[in-house]
């Protein structure tokens, strides 16, 4: 028995540079319905600083995960995977078909991305591309 038995994972909170621009990627490009916004503007240090208030950004239903934007990093700031912390996130979606569906759609919207690449030690397949402050990011379907 695990030491701590989670159930699978609620939430996940990306720091990014400009909400307007980020929320309308997760939108508008990857199709994730927002739950809720922050009433106030992330400028404002109370609101920067409150939870309740969202840190200014959004929260998007990913299916069955919670995925959180924070608007608190400077302008000039890149994502980075060779640091501590994040190196991608990965949505799964249901079939290699989706995943050569989402690439002609990024490629639509402008979005530099990966060719679909076959893992099959692990039976999966990938399409990876970056959000717009240079997050990896990456879709994943069974083989």
């Amino acid at each position: 028995m695990p030491v701590l038995a989670t159930t699978g994972t609620h939430h996940l909170r990306l720091t990014v540079t400009d909400i307007d621009r980020s929320r309308a990627f997760y939108r508008d490009v990857l199709g994730f319905e927002v739950v809720a916004q922050s009433p106030g503007r992330p400028d404002d240090p109370e609101v920067r600083s409150d939870p309740f208030l969202l840190y200014g950004g959004c929260v998007f239903q990913a299916d069955g995960m919670l995925l959180g934007l924070r608007p608190v990093a400077q302008a000039s700031d890149r994502f980075d995977s060779e640091r501590v912390g994040l190196d991608h996130l990965s949505f799964a979606v249901e079939s290699k078909d989706e995943l050569y569906r989402a690439a002609v759609r990024l490629s639509a919207a402008g979005v530099e991305h990966g060719e679909v690449i076959d893992m099959e030690q692990f039976g999966i397949s990938i399409l990876s591309f970056d959000d717009p402050d240079g997050i990896h990011l990456e879709l994943t379907a069974p083989s």
